[in-house]
C-alpha cells in the first residue's frame, strides 16, 4: 500500500521519513515517491494492504542500479495480541523502460533476480539498506 496512505500515526510516519532518508543518504539523486501506486480500480486490487510501498526514481536510468526506478516493499505482520506492526521483510524491484529488470527479497534468500543486477557494490548497499529497514521495523520503539 502507499507510504503515504500508511503514515496514519506518528511511529508509522516517523519510520516511512527514516526510510527514505536512509535510502537518499546512500543515493542522493534519488528521488522518494510515497504514492508510487496508481489509484484506479485494477491496481488497487494487486496492493497488498500489509505493506509499505515507496517509490525511488533516478533521474535517468542509472547504469549503476541497471533500473531507474526501485520499488521497495516493506512486509509486515501484526501481532493479533499485542498489536505492534513488524517488518517480515522487504522486496525492492527495479525497473527501467522496459520493465522489471531485477528483484531483491530479504524473505527469501537475500539474492538478486532478474535480466540484469545492479554493479555488486551497488547490490551491497542495497542489501545494508534492507538490513537498516529491518533493524527499523523491528527492533526501534
Amino acid at each position: 500500500m502507499n507510504a503515504a496512505e500508511q503514515a496514519l500515526d506518528l511511529e508509522t510516519a516517523s519510520k516511512i521519513a527514516t526510510v527514505v532518508n536512509l535510502f537518499k543518504l546512500k543515493f542522493p539523486d534519488a528521488r522518494a515517491d510515497l504514492k508510487p501506486w496508481a489509484n484506479d480500480s485494477d491496481t488497487r486490487d494487486l496492493v497488498d494492504p500489509d505493506s509499505i510501498d515507496i517509490g525511488f526514481h533516478f533521474p535517468g536510468r542509472s547504469r549503476l542500479f541497471q533500473s531507474r526506478s526501485i520499488l521497495v516493499q516493506i512486509r509486515l505482520y501484526q501481532d493479533p495480541l499485542t498489536k505492534i506492526r513488524r517488518a517480515i521483510g522487504v522486496e525492492a524491484v527495479g525497473f527501467d523502460h522496459k520493465g522489471k529488470q531485477w528483484r531483491l527479497s530479504t524473505i527469501e534468500n537475500w539474492a538478486f533476480e532478474g535480466t540484469t543486477q545492479p554493479v555488486p557494490e551497488i547490490a551491497q548497499e542495497l542489501k545494508g539498506f534492507c538490513r537498516e529497514i529491518l533493524e527499523l521495523f523491528n527492533y526501534s520503539s
